[in-house]
């Protein structure tokens, strides 16, 4: 006979039954596939919620409405609700380590700056450059791509949201060149002729240094200042102009639509002259100094992993190519037009390495100032390097492993035969005084060295260079035959011993009287023979 259930009873029952359930789900919830995808749907849910309020604030990079400030404010202080890294990058090969170890543009679960440092990162896609400035000054982003020698043009801009640059992604190495027509073999034959390029940028940078390595300056081609890279193509494909400084997108077809053109120079030879940073505003990073330390020991994480693994390349291809919308192939070339740079590249450039002795940003940063200030550019009144200089988060990394190390030079073969009389793509004679009838430098001679050809070898790393050693005519031929190598030889042991530069790098060539100054062929004046006593250092294919 059935008995009926005490109300105790059906409550113990219900009780077990609700426990049941509830310890059930939560072990769907945090042991199978299936929970862990519905949590992460569901945090995915709520960011996008919390960036889709966000564009309801600010409806433009340039709001400047009350509530808008309000909100920017307590961004940059890390008071979001969600707690986003925002980073604004640029359709650029550079970017990729990011993007890559991040899984993507948005964060989740898979990124590994959230499962290794247990920080979210979001990156912003922002081509259009004032677009992405006033995102960065109305804290819609972050951290702010830039260029370390172009960003003198607009300091006085962004000077008063106190930037500090947080890290180098890249050296260029490739992405930018200069385009020539048939008849234009070295920089010297672009004395006189209109060059196109684009103002404001690292355009300027490469012109700059390459016209340097000539002896030359802007006064003495006829420089066409444009709009942008695309411009200064359009004007070479034109016929406009003999020569144009250009980005990758626009090389290959400059060099298809102008019959016997090609590339004088790129930052395959000027490799150590663009360097793309991400830059702070300094309320941002000392609110947010533990985020910042995880995210740029990720990065260079990622930067080396990159550059030691073909696996992790094809994946960063990949992710890069569905993030900035272009196929593959093209983003495997953007990679491949940069040295993504390492947790040692990056001591070394912030100059926290005291033995380093290549280009580092200060160098490249205080020179390009004076540079745009010459040509009205930049304004004379320009922050120096190291109030810019933010080293706390590069300093607090824990990162060994020789694939963190800085790239070591260029390893280059003993010189041979044809190295002597190839082809220079640039020549920059410097007067440097003996004593007469000896090959010894004095300290006078060594300036020289330092002020007018030092930095040219550095940017130009991976080029060998070619000392000429030229005398006049007074005195024997042979005698001066031999006294133009010994003082091209002193050249380069100072070169080695103050530089450390690589001996293989360097050709010696002495060429007594035989290669006199055009128009002082005869020695015919002291005038003409002090020209003819002179050195030349050329920049020749590595």
């Amino acid at each position: 006979m059935a008995q009926r259930l005490t109300t105790f009873s059906k409550f113990l029952i219900t009780l077990l039954i609700v426990a049941g359930i509830f310890f059930l789900g939560r072990f769907i919830l945090n042991q199978t596939g299936m929970g862990e995808s519905l949590k992460q749907q569901a945090e995915e849910q709520t960011s996008a919620s919390s960036t889709d309020n966000s564009k309801n604030t600010n409806t433009s990079p340039s709001s400047s409405s009350s509530n808008s400030s309000k909100a920017n404010t307590n961004s940059s202080k890390g008071g979001t609700d969600d707690d986003v890294l925002k980073v604004q990058i640029f359709t650029w090969g550079g970017y990729a380590p990011g993007l890559y170890f991040n899984e993507g543009d948005k964060w989740s679960k898979n990124s590994r700056f959230y499962k290794e440092y247990g920080i979210k990162v979001d990156f912003k896609l922002i081509d259009d450059f004032d677009a992405s400035r006033q995102a960065w000054k109305a804290d819609e982003v972050h951290l702010l791509g830039n260029e370390i020698s172009a960003m003198n043009t607009e300091m006085e801009g962004l000077a008063p949201y106190d930037p500090k640059i947080l890290l180098q992604c890249d050296w260029s190495r490739g992405g930018d060149a200069v385009v020539v027509r048939g008849d234009i073999n070295s920089v010297n034959d672009l004395k006189g002729k209109k060059v196109a390029y684009a103002g404001y940028t690292p355009s300027v940078t490469l012109l700059v240094h390459m016209l340097e390595s000539a002896g030359l300056e802007m006064s003495d081609i006829d420089p066409q200042m444009v709009a942008s890279s695309v411009d200064a193509a359009n004007a070479f494909k034109s016929g406009s102009v003999a020569a144009a400084v250009i980005w990758s997108s626009e090389i290959n077809p400059c060099l298809r639509e102008v019959k016997r053109s090609k590339v004088l120079q790129s930052t395959k030879e000027a490799s150590n002259l663009i360097a793309d940073v991400f830059m702070v505003k300094e309320e941002y990073a000392r609110a947010n100094k533990d985020k910042l330390a995880k995210f740029y020991e990720g990065w260079m994480k990622a930067a080396a992993e990159i550059n030691t693994e073909p696996a992790n390349k094809a994946k960063a291809v990949k992710i890069l190519s569905e993030v900035v919308g272009l196929p593959k192939e093209d983003a495997g070339a953007m990679i491949d037009d940069v040295q993504l740079t390492t947790h040692g590249d990056n001591l070394n450039f912030f100059g926290q390495n005291t033995g380093f002795k290549g280009m580092t940003a200060e160098k490249l940063y205080t020179k390009m100032g004076i540079e745009f200030e010459k040509i009205k550019q930049a304004p004379s009144k320009r922050p120096t390097w190291r109030s810019l200089s933010y080293n706390v988060a590069m300093n607090a990394a824990n990162l060994p492993g020789a694939e963190q190390k800085g790239e070591e030079e260029k390893v280059f073969k003993a010189p041979t035969a044809k190295e002597k009389t190839v082809q220079e793509f640039a020549s920059k004679p410097v007067s440097i005084t003996f004593p007469t009838g000896s090959s010894s430098l004095g300290d006078n001679a060594k300036t020289i060295i330092d002020l007018q050809f030092a930095d040219i070898a550095k940017a130009y790393a991976t080029t060998r260079i070619r000392v000429e050693g030229n005398t006049d005519n007074v005195g024997n031929a042979a005698s001066n035959q031999k006294l133009s190598e010994k003082r091209a030889e002193a050249v380069a042991k100072y070169l080695i011993n103050e530089y450390d530069m690589n001996p293989n790098r360097l050709v010696i060539v002495g060429n007594g009287p035989r290669k006199p100054v055009k128009g002082c062929e005869g020695n015919q004046n002291d005038s003409c023979k002090q020209k003819n006593r002179r050195t030349e250092f050329q920049l020749i294919p590595g």
